[in-house]
């Protein structure tokens, strides 16, 4: 007799819920059922999300979203998706909407890898980015980055051709490791015209974790590949 096993999906990310604050809580509850994007299994239509055809960037991992909801406002014709596992960091971005009174952003309280793979439509994407993802730098826990080849296929099926992909770290050797998944990935090509990293476009804000990085001596590394 044959036991069955169920696997375990390894995850890139752990639930770190924290406290809401009143704000944080009260902009979910009031913002949410404009702005976010409620858990379903269907293919998300884009032009009816956001209620225009624009181009569509989508984050993953926007921490507290203060680098996002300043994009979307430098950005007004673009279409921004973030998405974030811990509430806090929701109501925080939801908060920035009403705020700045944006309307070109749109959120989701969920694994990215299954949102992506499931519900973004192939060949509808401009620009992905991850800005200083968890590193796990353990080397025992290297299989929870969400960097791998696997994710980086993924990825390349979402994007446009043209259509790019904009990681940053602060740990060189997840950067080093990033630069060879998208390296050996003939579906990519690097935009780095030293074949590895850039300097910090002028479209991503530089966030207070990384100016406290710089003034410490930190090292940051951005990677932009371009879909071919």
């Amino acid at each position: 007799m044959t036991e069955n096993k169920t696997m375990r999906t390894i995850r890139s990310f752990v639930r770190r819920e924290g406290r809401l604050t009143p704000g944080q809580e009260r902009a979910l509850d009031k913002l949410w059922p404009e702005f976010g994007i409620d858990e379903s299994t269907e293919t998300l239509d884009l032009e009816t999300l956001f209620g225009r055809s624009s181009p569509v960037v989508l984050e993953i991992g926007f921490g507290n979203g203060a680098s996002l909801a300043e994009m979307a406002k430098q950005q007004p014709d673009h279409n921004y998706i973030g998405i974030e596992v811990h509430r806090p960091g929701v109501g925080q971005l939801l908060k920035a909407i009403e705020t700045e009174a944006l309307t070109n952003v749109r959120v989701a309280c969920t694994d990215a890898v299954e949102l992506i793979k499931n519900r973004i439509p192939d060949k509808s994407l401009d620009r992905v980015q991850i800005y200083f993802p968890d590193p796990w730098h353990k080397k025992r826990h290297h299989k929870r980055r969400i960097i791998q080849p696997k994710f980086v296929n993924i990825l390349a099926n979402k994007l446009k051709h043209g259509g790019l992909l904009h990681l940053a770290t602060d740990w060189q050797d997840y950067a080093e490791q990033m630069l060879v998944d998208l390296s050996d990935n003939d579906r990519f090509k690097n935009t780095s015209q030293t074949g590895d990293f850039i300097e910090r476009p002028d479209y991503r804000p530089l966030t207070k974790f990384e100016q406290r990085g710089h003034r410490l001596g930190h090292g940051v590394w951005d990677l932009l590949f371009k879909r071919l």
